[in-house]
């Protein structure tokens, strides 16, 4: 029987939006920057924290016109820091906004060390070419349930490669990944990233969960997840998709070096690369999951790039030094 996760006082999540300019993102960085240069963008995010009001509610709390109002929100919602839509009023229909994020991270520039070169491979996730899971489970694409719910079967389907969110109690996906050295260079690091959290039903602020990785059926170590987020839209979650469902996770980056395993860049263990028995002639085989006999067995919420508030799927990075 899955162990019970301990309740205490909720955490204090932040919604973060991580940019970065080798990663091509310039406009983007731009565009926030833009929308932050200005104090009364910044008392419009501030007014925003914690509610979602009309267009006419800001400017009058505000003490602005509703032309120079809407001026700052077009440029906001460009920048991607809010978004709208238009709900029922009196007389027709009003505008409304909400805050995207708490905390904007950006990468700044920096020499490039011309002798590193990295291959970035991006996986759907509902390409696994493994399963095992145990209910409560489930997959949904962007558009609608795929099979029936709570039936581990369904990850059988078809349909299953069209996955934008998938959770389950305990066991696991595995992916494949080709392996490719590149030519008189050593690899240094392998990274794999994703959105997720927790599984509780519904959603829960306080549900710990452990998820496990492993590389080559090599455990790297677990990192726990706080919560099961919901209560409040995912920035890519789709419409139809009710909000007091699972609505968005957390971006976590394990990282495996000559010295070690790190989730975030905090190390988790000792595991190295030459652990993992990397061969050019076999796949990386990376496998996410719940352990059944783990700590906190609080499930897993896995999020596609149409899901969630990270638009990518699961992300290898391999960096490489040249000889």
């Amino acid at each position: 029987m899955a162990e019970t996760p301990h309740h205490t006082s909720p955490p204090q999540i932040q919604r973060v939006l991580e940019l970065s300019a080798f990663d091509q993102d310039l406009d983007k960085i731009q565009n926030v920057a833009k929308a932050l240069s200005s104090d009364t963008r910044l008392k419009i995010l501030r007014f925003l924290g914690n509610h979602t009001c009309s267009l006419l509610e800001i400017a009058e709390a505000l003490d602005l016109p509703q032309s120079t109002s809407t001026m700052h929100i077009n440029i906001l919602e460009k920048a991607g820091l809010i978004k709208t839509g238009l709900q029922p009023a009196k007389r027709g229909v009003q505008k409304v906004c909400a805050r995207l994020y708490d905390r904007v991270s950006i990468e700044l520039p920096l020499e490039r060390d011309e002798t590193e070169q990295v291959t970035v491979i991006s996986m759907p996730i509902g390409a696994y070419s493994d399963v095992k899971v145990s209910l409560t489970c489930g997959l949904l694409s962007d558009t609608g349930i795929i099979g029936s719910l709570d039936d581990p079967a369904a990850f059988f389907e078809p349909d299953h490669i069209r996955a934008q969110l998938i959770w389950f109690n305990t066991g696991y996906l595995e992916y494949r990944f080709p392996y490719r050295p590149v030519h008189n260079a050593s690899l240094e690091s392998l990274e794999v990233s994703f959105e997720v959290c927790s599984e509780a039903p519904l959603h829960h602020p306080n549900w710990p969960s452990d998820i496990t990785l492993w590389i080559n059926q090599v455990e790297l170590g677990y990192w726990t997840s706080p919560a099961d987020f919901g209560g409040e839209r995912g920035s890519l979650t789709p419409s139809w998709w009710d909000t007091n469902n699972t609505q968005y996770g957390l971006l976590k980056v394990w990282k495996v070096t000559h010295q070690g395993t790190f989730v975030d860049g905090v190390q988790i263990s000792q595991v190295r690369l030459a652990d993992l028995n990397l061969s050019p002639e076999k796949p990386i085989t990376v496998r996410i999951g719940v352990k059944e006999d783990a700590r906190n067995v609080g499930g897993i919420n896995l999020f596609g790039s149409r899901f969630g508030n990270y638009p990518q799927d699961i992300l290898l990075r391999l960096t490489y030094k040249t000889h």
